[in-house]
């Protein structure tokens, strides 16, 4: 049982993963990415399932990591370990991913969604990078969607994106009304699903080792 991740199946093969933590944001906590890396690693091995979409309850995709954890001195070794994981299982997922966005994905949760491999995008998302008042943000995942200049300039400023210039800039591949967000996702997970399971595999192996690079590795 998890209690910030929901996983059900919409229907075969497709599965749906949902963060349940609207009362934050849906805010990445330690115990959030966890539910979400476990969840995640056994779809991949479930051979019923072709695509996962992920979405999130209420008005805002996610607002990120959790940051009151990063100002608990017990946490610092759970939260670097949970947020290399996650970053990795993502990265690396075998299925291809859907990502349904709605209101704003800040920080993290803009990496959460550019981690997928298509983006639903609802008229009211968002999408910005506040870390870098503070921090860096990843870089490379970003460039590998929409290009250097665009992804410098995301990396170097806090600017917002609305779900159109999104659009625009094929960040998303589609812009739908709020109320149309979970069947416009479903509608594009089905084309997917649609294809060979075997060819979808090789298709997300091909793009994970081109987003590698020649050294093999992703980086920020």
């Amino acid at each position: 049982m998890t209690e910030h991740v929901i996983v059900s199946r919409p229907e075969p093969p497709i599965a749906r993963l949902t963060i349940d933590r609207p009362a934050k944001r849906n805010a990445l906590s330690i115990q959030v990415r966890n539910e979400m890396s476990d969840a995640l690693d056994e779809l991949a091995d479930d051979e019923g399932v072709s695509v996962v979409v992920i979405d999130s309850v209420g008005p805002v995709f996610s607002a990120g990591f959790d940051l009151a954890e990063f100002d608990d001195p017990s946490a610092q070794e759970a939260l670097w370990a949970s947020s290399d994981r996650w970053h990795e299982t993502l990265r690396s997922h075998p299925l291809p991913l859907v990502a349904a966005v709605q209101g704003p994905a800040l920080a993290g949760g803009f990496d959460l969604a550019t981690m997928c491999d298509l983006r639903v995008a609802a008229r009211s998302a968002t999408f910005r990078r506040p870390e870098l008042a503070w921090g860096v943000a990843i870089y490379s995942i970003l460039a590998d969607l929409v290009g250097g200049a665009v992804a410098r300039e995301l990396s170097m400023t806090q600017r917002e994106l609305g779900a159109e210039e999104a659009l625009a800039m094929h960040l998303v591949t589609q812009v739908v009304d709020d109320a149309e967000l979970a069947e416009a996702s479903l509608r594009v997970a089905r084309g997917v699903a649609a294809c060979d399971r075997g060819a979808l595999l090789h298709a997300k192996a091909m793009a994970i080792a081109h987003a590698n690079g020649a050294d093999g590795r992703w980086g920020w």
